[in-house]
């Protein structure tokens, strides 16, 4: 039986920016790390994937940023698989503050990786009881993200600290890397309340540099991560 995985935590001021608010970084390390736990004990985690030679790889986050935690608060992290069809699974996620207000929602999208073929596999083949909550903390689709023509573009380092176990760049460090390229000036200005993000194709630990190319408007920026002419992800920020 799928049940939903509740987790407190206060957040420390180390995961918080110049003003006391949540950095991104934490917010999507802070899902991430909820994801594996939950899929772990549904028995779906990294020990029953390498057994059975494929792995978990998010497509898509889309979060909502309605209240941005504050440093010493304490939260409430919930998630549960949605929607699962044969080849993807969704997942949900809400933050709750201390109060029950709602903080964040988000929803994802992942997909069962053959680690021999490089492929999606059946989830039902692989995981054959796997499903997922009927219950949504935010109705949208995951449509394809609209390309766009940057206005600027800069150069960001690959550090050694941003290779995960799993040997690629993780995909905490894309949003860090969008939400730097708007320039000190205007993310000093802004407060983020939104991201989507589309990921395409990983990073090789390797590799030096990524080319952020972005265009951006008062309360919208666009951003593409780049090495090359190889596309790696896209990200849309929304701010206030």
């Amino acid at each position: 039986m799928i049940n939903k995985m509740m987790e407190e935590h206060r957040l420390e001021a180390y995961q918080c920016d110049r003003y006391g608010f949540m950095r991104p970084i934490t917010l999507m390390n802070e899902l991430q790390s909820l994801a594996e736990r939950h899929a772990a004990a549904l028995g779906a985690g990294r020990k029953y994937c390498e057994d059975n030679n494929v792995a978990w790889v998010v497509t898509h986050y889309f979060i909502d940023i309605i209240d941005m935690p504050h440093s010493n608060e304490k939260l409430t992290y919930v998630t549960w698989p949605s929607i699962t069809g044969a080849l993807r699974s969704e997942r949900d996620f809400a933050i709750y503050g201390e109060d029950g207000s709602l903080k964040i929602r988000a929803i994802s999208q992942w997909v069962l990786i053959d680690l021999n073929t490089r492929r999606p596999a059946r989830i039902s083949e692989v995981l054959p009881n796997w499903c997922g909550l009927e219950e949504r903390i935010w109705e949208r689709e995951f449509n394809k993200c609209p390309d766009f023509i940057p206005t600027k573009s800069c150069v960001m380092a690959c550090r050694f600290d941003d290779i995960d176990v799993n040997q690629h760049i993780n995909n905490a460090v894309y949003a860090v890397w969008a939400t730097e390229s708007v320039g000190f000036e205007y993310r000093n200005k802004h407060k983020l309340r939104g991201m989507d993000i589309y990921f395409e194709h990983e990073i090789n630990p390797t590799t030096p540099t990524v080319r952020i190319e972005v265009a951006k408007t008062d309360f919208e920026t666009r951003h593409k991560i780049m090495t090359d002419e190889t596309e790696h992800a896209k990200i849309v920020c929304y701010w206030d």
